[in-house]
């Protein structure tokens, strides 16, 4: 593993620990340096590709779902660990579908859901782009519907 620092080779592994997900965190010291970083590992499974509305068809990307996602969670109380946790849950989701082929729709719609539990305003903010919500009263009425359940 390079050293983020000085690039050298050459690391030693300090500690490791497991999570929920399959990955393991492993803590290091680079032996010229000495300066310590943290690598993390998870398994790569396949993941669906994802059918988008014109029928065009792209790889599952997990940091672009991350960024549609932090977008709609700026300037609230969500940590980077719950949109970490909700982009695993999503991509875990995906890959046991066991289905080669996943429409757009599907992933959006995961989105939502998470972000309801997550955060009402990003839910608010994410619905308005994805749920194509043009006007106030439309916006309105999902914020109804959101407050009648």
């Amino acid at each position: 593993m390079r050293c983020p620092y000085c690039q050298f080779e050459e690391s030693r592994v300090l500690d490791t620990t497991r999570d929920s997900r399959g990955g393991i965190r492993r803590r290091r010291e680079c032996e010229r340096c000495r300066q310590r970083f943290s690598t993390y590992e998870r398994p790569i499974l396949a993941t669906p590709l994802v059918v988008k509305r014109d029928g065009t068809r792209e790889e599952f990307d997990r940091e672009k779902l991350m960024r549609g996602i932090r977008i709609s969670c700026a300037k609230r109380p969500v940590s980077a660990a719950e949109i970490e946790r909700l982009v695993g849950e999503i991509e875990s989701s995906l890959q046991q579908l066991g289905r080669s082929e996943v429409a757009s729709r599907v992933v959006g719609d995961m989105v939502i859901a998470g972000l309801k539990d997550l955060d009402q305003l990003a839910y608010i903010r994410y619905a308005i782009v994805y749920l194509h919500l043009a006007d106030l009263h439309a916006i309105r009425k999902e914020i109804d519907r959101l407050l009648e359940s």
